[in-house]
């Protein structure tokens, strides 16, 4: 099934380069765009960013930067890098589902990419691809389990692919995250956390050239199979001055239900003049060419560790339960168990244990 999504996601990257000329509004030449050199308004940016915790991905803030590599009369050659400090999440309110992130640690991304404009400049196709990490601590648990003493760092990687299309009143976006190295590990005694695979494409639409709304579908699946299946998202982003950008996002899936988030992103740098800035933020087309790349943080999720778990220290938590509670204690730790390690019975009736052995 992951093969043929993969595929289906190649197949619309593809076509994304054959979009046709009369999706447009006016022409290009009408617009003005035919007379904007790219050697002027292409230029190295850098600043920082910011963003709140999402599904799987946590509370950041760091600093990143756009490297024109090279500049050609209709295409650019790129280099655009991230480093961010991730922070503890939110008090009872897990962004990986179960176990709490703790701070702070420092991520990373990179996309080497190519961007090129069709003959009248009426849409901006490109291509990217690149590596992210996360290091991640953990704490606590929201489901009352208590893991102090048993915390584990983990340490997850993935090689990101996307594929772009932008024109001055419609942007078309594919990507696949793709999970590497080590994609299953302990966070405590109790839970274990992986990487998730996901493939989305999003579709979006300028209202005005500072305002865009988008709608998106993804697929998500990982080793521990606990989160495998698809979501929906929404964002609204809105260029307030040139250089600052400021969204906001909300998501859903049977996995990390609904999630809200925002992100701020601050650049400085790019044309040297007031007229050359005017021109790229009037037009998407163009402002595209120097945009830092989305889906860039390695998502995570967690679940209980499994009867015959192959990951190092994972245990029976059914057993574990037993061992270290008693009375309602051990009643709402097995409550927190998935079906195929036991809750289902505390689920569906509460009186799964004999009252008197409890």
């Amino acid at each position: 099934m992951l093969r043929r999504i993969s595929l289906g996601l190649l197949a619309s990257a593809i076509s994304l380069a054959s979009l046709p000329a009369i999706a447009q509004e006016g022409s290009a030449d009408d617009l003005g765009v035919m007379s904007i050199s790219l050697k002027d308004v292409v230029k190295p940016t850098f600043g920082f960013q910011g963003a709140l915790q999402g599904a799987g991905t946590p509370n950041q803030a760091g600093i990143g930067g756009f490297l024109p590599l090279s500049v050609g009369d209709n295409s650019v050659w790129f280099l655009d890098v991230l480093a961010n400090a991730n922070f503890a999440d939110y008090e009872n309110n897990s962004s990986i589902i179960n176990t709490d992130v703790a701070g702070t640690t420092i991520s990373t991304s990179s996309r080497l990419g190519y961007r090129w404009l069709n003959g009248d400049r009426s849409w901006m196709y490109g291509l990217n691809a690149g590596y992210d990490s996360r290091p991640m601590n953990t704490g606590g648990t929201d489901t009352g389990i208590i893991v102090s003493g048993t915390e584990e760092s983990a340490f997850f990687q993935q090689v990101a692919v996307n594929a772009e299309a932008v024109s001055n009143g419609w942007n078309l976006n594919a990507y696949a995250l793709i999970p590497v190295g080590d994609t299953e590990q302990d966070l405590n005694f109790f839970y274990q956390g992986g990487a998730l695979n996901t493939y989305g494409l999003d579709v979006g639409y300028f209202i005005t050239p500072e305002l865009n709304a988008s709608v998106g579908y993804y697929y998500q699946s990982g080793d521990l199979g606990s989160a495998d299946g698809s979501g929906v998202l929404g964002r609204v982003a809105y260029a307030m001055t040139s250089g600052v950008t400021a969204g906001v996002n909300l998501s859903y899936d049977e996995a990390f239900d609904t999630r809200v988030s925002a992100d701020l992103k601050v650049r400085f740098g790019g044309p040297s003049t007031t007229v050359q800035r005017k021109d790229v933020q009037e037009h998407p087309v163009i402002n595209a060419l120097t945009s830092t790349p989305s889906n860039r943080d390695v998502r995570v999720h967690d679940r209980v560790c499994s009867t015959g778990s192959t990951v190092p220290g994972c245990v029976d938590a059914r057993t574990v339960c037993e061992e270290l509670y008693s009375g309602e204690e051990l009643v709402q730790c097995i409550k927190a168990l998935p079906v195929s390690e036991g809750g289902e019975c505390f689920e569906k009736a509460g009186n799964c244990l004999n009252p008197e052995e409890v």
